[in-house]
């Protein structure tokens, strides 16, 4: 009623879109237009959140797919695999990607499909996440997803389009009074408008409530219809009013065992229930018609008859992990067995992935421990748990939970360091570190994992006292222990690497140019030693990468990868690390690769400091390939998510995009004035290790604005400092030679590039070639110039560096060369990150199926993004592939 525009406005926009969220007050009718949705589409599967189920890791997916689960068979094997485990329908190990990649290949099978989740903020977060995976990758499928969710609640990871459902109108609403079975009239009709405020429940429920009620007394809405329900079932028989409240208590499996387990909730006690309105029933299936009636029925019960309900429906439940909640909301005093049960709880969920489901259950098994020492330590697995939700708040009472109910300094300790690590992954960077700091002196058997934590905050920040903090608590360390002993058993180094091991970790990441410049001879032997064990490889990758050993940590990145895959755990992304890695040795659509999937997971879990480090790295490839107005955008949207002096590799990455964004047009002023910003008015790099890579970027911009002097002093400043790697001296020679006199720039040109070690750099390389070559055109050295442009030029267009071939073929064309064979290497580097990765698996020899079981994608995607790659990249036909990549 009055929902004519709303309903033609959903329509459309699922015509026209894969993605619709409509939300809506409670009672504003979502459910009716879901319903509407639902019968003008096909196919439909349909899954509606309940808060008893809230923190059942993927219950909300098993609802939804109850209908189809004979569908499974069809899946490959390794999706079929993963989605049976967090299903409960078989044992295996928890893959996030491969069972949001299972849910994607299952809707593609059954298109044209509608899914429609009503109440999505009561859904368990596993499943959302999986929701919000399959909802990203939605583009070539004629799938379309519809959430009907409250306006107040979030939904993470959902940014599709939002369609707000407001109240009634003033005449919509007069005509749906109109329409009751006692249409109020007079002093009450009015009432009734004023205190609905158009919202179509309240105003059914008013106009069915007695004259008394909803006439006298301002309350709010929610409260008055609560009442309303609650003053309903005191006058239903005794039967129906305890099958409601079994069906209150229950979610959608423990209903049908009650039905057949309990003779109240036979057919007969339920058609007073249905003659009052409260439920509906569908066949064999009985729902509430309304989230408020559930919540009336379930509180207006006593205590002692809630506790009952929940008593039985445990005694019927064949689930392990309903059983378990059942029985700890019947309990109010400590007991070991339900604690038990919901540790055990836990643990299944963990492995599935549900780490909210996990620590709501550790949380209230630390609530019902009668043991003091064991409730403490539940807490501080709860703690450690909620971290991987991205939930700071829970994390951080959880925290004070274990403080306040142990005084063990370890769990304490481990409790603060679960704080410390969320914290560091958002944008409050002192804050964290404070935590992590305070957390290394006062528990000093966690010092070097809070050290570890910590180091990655000075990083982020850049921030010169914290690293001399960590050199004082690291001096006051008990391990004295050598690095180069590290165990080959370890774990990433936020999550427990040996201390010996940390201490390699901690200097090289918190300052490279000084302590951590001596590990670099050691660091293949202890990469070597990692072999197999994927989380050490990619601390190790990490820290070969901060020490400018690029090739070295790209390998290692990669047998890192290849490891994960193996162990059937792949985990949400390696770390921003690994991009930049990739984006330094001209892996450049692999860069963008991992920044679209991190920034995916960070934006789902609200980690801007995440999200804003992928946005700089994306921006910076897109300003190397000459799309400007493409890197501003990414630019901006880093420093805009980021406080530039808490986040100073942030703030400093992101400048550096928007110089090359400049350089690519042209507009040299810009350029350096961006690259000027990487060092403070007295010459220091505002970021110890980001700073650094811009020197010869700014001599670049400084010669063409007058600028020479101010340029050679700052770079003059940064040589004199000790420890510089390869990589930075090659950048300051290239600066050395740009700034020099014309006459005694070869030498410099010549130090750059001297060291072959250079080539694992081939953007920086082919710039320095370039620079050098243009000089020895100038000087009518024309035979020595040509190799070295030639060598640029096949560089740049390898990279797709637009901006930067079109230089290289003018400085050719000067020296008497006409470049040619530029355009079809370009043609696939304009293609987006995924489809350059289908691509090349399909120059491979791979199926479509094959293809997207590697990709996380539907065999449909797979198919229609060759369908739109072959006009672009000039072929017909699928063999031409080969032919295409050959060519780059």
């Amino acid at each position: 009623m009055g929902r004519e525009n709303e309903i033609a406005e959903i329509l459309r926009r699922l015509e026209s879109g894969r993605v619709l969220v409509l939300a809506g007050d409670p009672g504003a009718g979502k459910s009716a237009l879901l319903d509407v949705a639902a019968g003008r589409a096909g196919r439909v599967l349909r899954a509606a959140g309940s808060e008893s189920e809230a923190f059942l890791g993927f219950a909300g997916l098993h609802q939804l797919l109850r209908p189809v689960l004979g569908e499974l068979d069809g899946l490959p094997p390794r999706q079929r695999s993963a989605l049976r485990a967090v299903l409960g329908l078989d044992d295996g190990a928890y893959d996030g990607m491969l069972v949001g990649s299972a849910v994607l290949t299952l809707v593609s099978n059954l298109a044209p499909l509608l899914i429609v989740v009503d109440d999505a903020q009561w859904i368990d977060r596993a499943s959302l996440d999986v929701l919000s995976f399959v909802a990203r990758r939605l583009d070539a499928e004629p799938v379309s997803l519809l959430l009907g969710v409250r306006s107040a609640a979030p939904l993470p990871g959902f940014g599709g389009e939002r369609l707000e459902l407001g109240p009634l109108s003033d005449e919509a609403a007069n005509r749906l009074l109109d329409r009751q079975p006692a249409p109020p009239t007079g002093r009450r009709r009015v009432r009734i408008l004023q205190e609905a405020a158009g919202n179509p429940l309240a105003l059914i429920e008013l106009a069915r409530a007695t004259p008394q009620q909803g006439v006298e007394g301002p309350l709010p809405v929610t409260e008055r219809l609560e009442r309303i329900y609650a003053d309903q079932i005191e006058f239903l028989p005794e039967a129906t009013r305890r099958s409601l409240l079994l069906l209150a208590a229950a979610d959608a499996t423990d209903v049908r065992t009650a039905s057949k387990g309990l003779p109240e909730a036979d057919d007969k006690a339920w058609t007073p229930a249905e003659q009052a309105g409260l439920v509906r029933q569908d066949g064999a299936r009985i729902t509430f018609r309304h989230p408020l009636v559930r919540s009336a029925v379930y509180h207006a019960a006593s205590f002692d008859e809630r506790r009952q309900a929940h008593l039985a429906l445990a005694e019927l439940s064949e689930e392990p992990d309903r059983r378990a909640w059942h029985l700890a909301a019947a309990t109010i005093r400590p007991d070991a067995e339900v604690s038990d049960a919901l540790r055990r709880t836990a643990g299944r969920a963990r492995r599935r992935g549900g780490y909210a489901a996990a620590a709501a259950a550790l949380e209230r098994a630390a609530e019902l421990s009668p043991h003091p020492a064991d409730r403490a330590g539940l807490l501080a697995e709860a703690a450690a748990t909620a971290v991987f939700t991205g939930q700071l708040g829970w994390v951080e009472r959880l925290t004070a939970e274990v403080a306040r109910h142990s005084d063990d300094p370890a769990l304490i300790g481990d409790a603060w360091l679960a704080t410390g690590r969320l914290m560091a992954l958002r944008s409050n960077h002192a804050a964290a570190f404070a935590v992590l700091t305070r957390v290394a002196d006062e528990h000093p058997s966690r010092a070097m994992d809070a050290l570890a934590a910590a180091a990655v905050v000075r990083y982020y920040s850049g921030e010169e006292s914290q690293r001399q903090r960590i050199e004082r608590l690291l001096a006051a360390s008990p391990d004295a222990a050598s690095p180069d002993a590290a165990s080959p058993h370890s774990a990433l180094p936020a999550s427990g690497l040996p201390d010996s091991g940390l201490r390699v970790w901690v200097e090289a990441v918190s300052d490279p140019h000084g302590a951590g410049a001596r590990f670099v001879p050691a660091l293949s032997g202890l990469i070597a030693d990692a072999a197999g064990d994927p989380g050490r490889l990619t601390a190790l990758a990490i820290v070969a990468w901060i020490l400018d050993q690029t090739a070295l940590a790209a390998r290692t990145f990669d047998e890192a990868y290849d490891r994960w895959q193996a162990d059937g755990a792949l985990p949400a992304g390696l770390g921003s690390a690994v991009g930049w890695a990739y984006l330094e040795q001209g892996r450049w659509a692999e860069a963008r690769t991992v920044a679209a999937e991190i920034a995916a997971t960070a934006t789902t879990a609200g980690l801007d400091h995440a999200e804003a480090c992928v946005h700089a790295l994306d921006a910076t490839v897109l300003a190397l390939r000459g799309d400007a107005d493409g890197a501003r955008r990414g630019a901006e949207r880093a420093l805009a998510l980021v406080d530039p002096l808490e986040s100073r590799s942030i703030a400093v990455s992101a400048r550096r995009a928007l110089g090359f964004a400049a350089v690519a047009e042209g507009d040299y002023e810009t350029a350096y004035a961006q690259f000027r910003s990487a060092f403070t008015d007295d010459g220091e790099p505002v970021h110890y290790h980001v700073s650094f890579t811009v020197l010869a970027e700014l001599a670049a911009a400084a010669v063409r604005r007058g600028r020479r002097e101010e340029a050679a002093g700052l770079l003059e400043r940064a040589a004199s400092r000790p420890g510089l790697s390869v990589r930075v001296r090659a950048l300051l020679d290239r600066g050395r030679a740009l700034l020099a006199e014309p006459d005694h720039a070869e030498p410099y040109f010549l130090a750059a590039l001297a060291d072959d070690a250079g080539e694992q750099w081939p953007f920086e390389r082919a710039q320095t070639r370039l620079d050098y070559g243009e000089w020895l055109r100038r000087r009518r050295r024309i035979a020595e110039a040509r190799p070295l442009l030639t060598a640029a030029l096949e560089t740049f267009r390898r990279l797709g560096a637009r901006p930067w071939a079109e230089r290289a073929e003018a400085e050719l064309r000067a020296a008497g060369i006409e470049a040619t064979g530029a355009v079809a290497p370009t043609a696939l580097t304009e293609l987006s990150p995924q489809q350059q990765q289908i691509v090349r698996l399909a120059a491979r020899g791979l199926t479509n199926r094959e293809i997207g079981d590697k990709l996380y994608l539907s065999p449909r995607t797979v198919g229609s993004h060759l369908y739109r790659v072959f006009p672009k990249l000039g072929i017909t036909a699928r063999a031409q592939l080969r032919d295409v990549l050959e060519s780059t």
